[in-house]
């Protein structure tokens, strides 16, 4: 990755923090992002906290989509970030409102010293605690001083009234001597001129002052900084998590993307109560007990986040292979409250097991899907025949029919949906589903009528090396394609598979020693030479594939 000339001087700027004081001061609002950047990438957390405690936007992101090569901010730097934004909600130069830190966290990787999603969640949860503390200790302190300076006030207006009283006694016994002197009631009469004047002098001394308790008692009704996140909640959190979204404060807590691990149906309906409606754009649910039922008690539930794009169920437990009483009118409210999701153009199921019932769940849908991902479902051919000719079809750039084993018989709908969805589709993963050169070969037609597709698994299906090599050539004549994940060979295994492996036996089954694995890899890229193609990344690397970095 090759730096700028702005980069290069950002990096060697902040790498002296004993300086910041002397630079800091001059810096252009247009230099802070740039040097922010700086500080986190060469990992300098007092640079980092303080540009923020002095930022001069009212909006600050941080995170996102990074670029390849760019590794994620460090612990330290985020720790030092959280603690600069409350230090800055007591100082009014501070100008942020704002803070973005959607994408932050990292879920996967080997990166030991970077922020994952549970510690970013409890770190942004115990921030917004303590500054909601904070503010209240504040305010505690201000309302004391301002009922010292009432009272002082109090005990100046009593004095005043005093000496008005002796001096009216004294101006009564005067006047009485003098024949037409003024009277008591326009002595009365100035005095309360005096008090008027007197109360708006005290009004405007409280809007002045920044210590008056009105001018801060309206600071702490209203919220000071927005904060954005993606959530992520399990049994350890969720007790924080619902502290921090009910605890009122300067902050407040804005969820983009929630994701809940392990935790029962009504932890998850208690947390969605919690939650503020708008801005919330997706749920992961994970290794969940929720079955049909429950799931059937949560959808009406998201209906009220009117931004909710995305549905990501995990092993949850749905599992209609049992012949257990009430499952079908569970299934109909599932199907009821998946149409009520309006904006939905995300469905993820995984393992959730519901053979024959697709039809149900896909055709409530009011929109069609974008994002359909469907591994270990057992799906039979009927709901392979509806998918081809659903009205999702004609729409899903990213489908996911990986464990899904196919043959002869579900094939023609394979085929048919691929073509339906020829012009739309850029990312597609047939891993594990039982393909061997034959099946492939009647396959690789449709395939190479997919001419937007960008990223192909085919990992764990039983191929031969020719028929490796076909499939490359396939790939070689799509000319969207940048990526093809491809599985071993089946002469690299050891001696003793079946005829007809499933993706278990060959994740399991030891490869031969004796042949080396690049081999493969030269091979096949020396095909996509002849073909005249050397922008396409092939891997057989399972554990890092990645389709997202063709985007």
């Amino acid at each position: 990755m090759v730096l700028s000339l702005l980069s290069l001087c950002a990096k060697e700027v902040v790498s002296d923090h004993s300086s910041s004081p002397l630079w800091l001061r001059w810096v252009p609002r247009e230099l802070y992002g740039p040097l922010l950047e700086a500080s986190f990438a060469g990992c300098r957390p007092l640079a980092v906290s303080e540009l923020v405690h002095k930022w001069p936007e009212r909006r600050l992101r941080v995170g996102g989509r990074r670029k390849r090569g760019q590794p994620p901010p460090s612990r330290l730097c985020v720790q030092a970030l959280l603690l600069a934004v409350v230090r800055g909600l007591s100082d009014q130069r501070c100008a942020l409102r704002v803070l973005d830190l959607c994408g932050l966290q990292v879920e996967e990787g080997p990166m030991v010293d970077s922020m994952g999603g549970w510690s970013l969640t409890v770190a942004l949860c115990t921030m917004i605690v303590q500054a909601s503390a904070g503010a209240h200790r504040r305010d505690g302190e201000r309302k004391r001083f301002s009922a010292l300076h009432r009272d002082k006030n109090v005990k100046r207006e009593r004095g005043q009234q005093k000496k008005a009283r002796e001096a009216s006694d004294d101006n009564e016994v005067v006047m009485s001597c003098i024949d037409g002197g003024p009277s008591r009631e326009v002595l009365e009469e100035d005095y309360m001129v005096q008090g008027v004047r007197r109360r708006m002098e005290m009004a405007r001394t409280l809007i002045d002052e920044p210590s008056s308790i009105t001018y801060r008692e309206e600071n702490d009704i209203c919220v000071q900084l927005q904060v954005r996140a993606d959530i992520f909640v399990n049994a350890r959190s969720w007790e924080r998590v619902c502290v921090a979204l009910s605890t009122p404060g300067p902050l407040k807590l804005q969820c983009r993307y929630l994701r809940v691990e392990e935790i029962s149906v009504s932890s998850i309906r208690t947390l969605l109560d919690l939650l503020p409606r708008e801005g919330l754009l997706g749920i992961d649910v994970r290794y969940s007990n929720l079955g049909v039922t429950g799931l059937a008690q949560l959808l009406p539930m998201l209906a009220a986040f009117p931004d909710l794009k995305s549905l990501r169920l995990h092993y949850c437990n749905l599992d209609l292979r049992r012949d257990q009483p009430g499952q079908q009118e569970a299934l109909g409210d599932l199907s009821q409250g998946l149409a009520q999701l309006q904006q939905l153009r995300r469905l993820s199921l995984t393992a959730l097991r519901l053979p024959g019932q697709l039809r149900v769940l896909l055709s409530s849908l009011p929109q069609p899907l974008e994002v359909l991902e469907l591994p270990y479902l057992s799906l039979s051919p009927a709901d392979l025949a509806y998918l081809s000719c659903s009205h999702h079809s004609s729409s899903i750039q990213q489908l996911d029919l990986s464990e899904n084993r196919l043959d002869v018989n579900t094939l023609p709908s394979v085929r048919r949906l691929l073509s339906q969805a020829s012009g739309t589709l850029c990312h597609l993963s047939l891993s594990g589903c039982g393909l061997n050169d034959d099946l492939l070969g009647l396959l690789l037609p449709s395939l190479g009528c997919c001419l937007s597709l960008k990223s192909l698994a085919l990992a764990l299906n039983p191929l031969s090396m020719a028929g490796l090599q076909e499939a490359v050539r396939t790939a070689a004549r799509m000319p969207s394609l940048r990526q093809l994940l491809y599985p071993n060979p089946l002469e690299d295994y050891q001696p003793g598979l079946p005829e007809r492996p499933s993706s278990a036996q060959l994740l399991d089954w030891p490869l031969d020693e004796s042949i080396d694995v690049s081999i493969t890899g030269s091979r096949l890229n020396k095909v996509l030479q002849d073909c005249g193609r050397a922008d396409i990344l092939l891997t057989c690397d399972l554990l890092n594939y990645d389709k997202d970095l063709v985007d």
